[in-house]
C-alpha cells in the first residue's frame, strides 16, 4: 500500500503519533508534523483545527490499542488473576527494555501539559486511564477479589508510578519490582473473600 492510499487523516495521527511519542509534544511542530505525512501545513489545518485537537488525536489513537495489549497479556498469561496482573507489569518491562521505548505517552503528555489541565489531550488521558482502572476492576471482580474498585486502582497506581521510575532510571527492573507488588496485593484480595 502507497502511503496516498492511506487516508489523509489517518497518515496526519500516525506521523503525528511517530513524532509526539518519539521527541514530545513540544518539541515537535505542525511543520514537522506536516513533512512526516508528506503534506502541507493547510492540509493538515483542514483536517485538524489546531494543535492541540491534533495532540489529542494522537492519544485517542493509542487508547484501544493499548487497552487491547493489556487484555491480550492478561488473557495469554498462565496461572490464575494475580500472576496474570503480574504479567502485564513483565510485558511492560520487556518494552521498557527497547531502546525506543519512551514511557507511557499518556503520563508524558499530561507531564508537558500539566499547566493546561482542560486541555483536550488531558481529558484523554484520564479517559484512557479510567478505562484501563475500569477493566482492571471488572475481571478482579469476575475473579472475586474483596473490593475490586480498591484493588484495581492501587494497581493502576504501581503501574504509572513504575512508567515514571523506570523513565527515570532506565531501569525496567522497577516494572517487575512493582509487578510483584501488584501480585501481591491480588493474591491478597482474593484471598480476603
Amino acid at each position: 500500500m502507497k502511503p496516498t492510499d492511506i487516508p489523509t487523516r489517518e497518515r496526519i495521527v500516525t506521523a503525528a503519533s511517530k513524532l509526539f511519542y518519539s521527541a514530545g509534544i513540544r518539541a515537535v511542530s505542525v511543520d514537522a508534523v506536516a513533512e512526516k505525512a508528506g503534506l502541507t501545513k493547510r492540509t493538515l489545518y483542514y483536517h485538524f483545527a489546531s494543535k492541540d485537537e491534533l495532540i489529542a488525536a494522537y492519544l485517542d489513537g493509542r487508547d484501544q490499542p493499548n487497552l487491547a495489549l493489556f487484555q491480550r497479556w492478561f488473557a495469554e498469561a498462565e496461572g490464575g488473576p494475580a500472576e496474570k496482573v503480574a504479567a502485564i507489569f513483565t510485558n511492560l518491562a520487556r518494552a521498557a527494555r527497547q531502546p525506543k521505548w519512551k514511557g507511557c505517552g499518556f503520563l508524558r503528555t499530561a507531564a508537558e501539559l500539566a499547566d493546561m489541565p482542560g486541555h483536550p489531550a488531558i481529558k484523554t488521558g484520564i479517559a484512557h486511564k479510567k478505562r484501563v482502572e475500569g477493566w482492571l476492576r471488572d475481571v478482579l471482580a469476575e475473579a472475586g477479589a474483596a473490593s475490586p474498585e480498591v484493588l484495581a486502582r492501587q494497581i493502576v497506581l504501581l503501574l504509572d508510578g513504575a512508567f515514571a521510575v523506570v523513565l527515570l532510571n532506565r531501569d525496567a527492573s522497577y516494572m517487575e519490582t512493582a509487578g510483584a507488588a501488584a501480585s501481591t496485593l491480588v493474591k491478597a484480595a482474593l484471598s480476603a473473600r
